[in-house]
């Protein structure tokens, strides 16, 4: 295989670096701007009988903010909805 890399993959290549660098520093100065305004204050979106539980997933699934769905773990896809303990809850160690 040939190590030499064309005019057009080195060019591609440093747009992509640069692109990428211009995308971290200004995720950095998001953060910074977050953590000036209190947002590490916010809340859990987490349901209250899912705290700490090793089967919570959390992740929301669709194509678009409409048909999108969270799904909260294996055994109560839509969260426990009742006011005590979660049967089926571990602790995660």
């Amino acid at each position: 295989m040939d190590t030499v890399q064309s005019p057009f993959s080195r060019a591609n290549y440093s747009f992509r670096r640069a692109d990428y660098a211009h995308w971290h520093r200004q995720q950095s100065k998001q953060h910074i701007l977050r953590s000036q305004l209190g947002f590490r204050d916010v809340s859990s979106s987490r349901p209250r009988a899912c705290a700490g539980c090793v089967h919570y997933h959390g992740i929301a699934y669709g194509y678009n903010r409409d048909s999108r769905s969270l799904l909260v773990c294996g055994f109560h896809p839509y969260g426990w909805q009742q006011d005590d303990t979660c049967p089926d809850w571990n602790d995660q160690q």
